[in-house]
């Protein structure tokens, strides 16, 4: 039998483990549902636009 150890004095590696399989059982990742940082860089944005899609751009030329 083990002898029973309080979760603050358990070692990082054992708390891991602990922690690994509590959350086998959750029924929703809650990395997943964090929301997006609005002031971060997003590269998938930037690569939504079309560089070859002129239809909002207005053009003058001058010659």
């Amino acid at each position: 039998m083990e002898k029973f150890v309080p979760y603050e004095k358990l070692s990082k590696k054992k708390k891991r483990e602990l922690n690994l399989k509590r959350r086998k059982t959750w029924s929703v990742s809650p990395v997943t549902r964090r929301p997006q940082n609005p002031k971060a860089y997003n590269r998938k944005k930037t690569r939504l636009r079309d560089p070859e899609d002129f239809s909002n751009a207005s053009f003058c030329m001058i010659v």
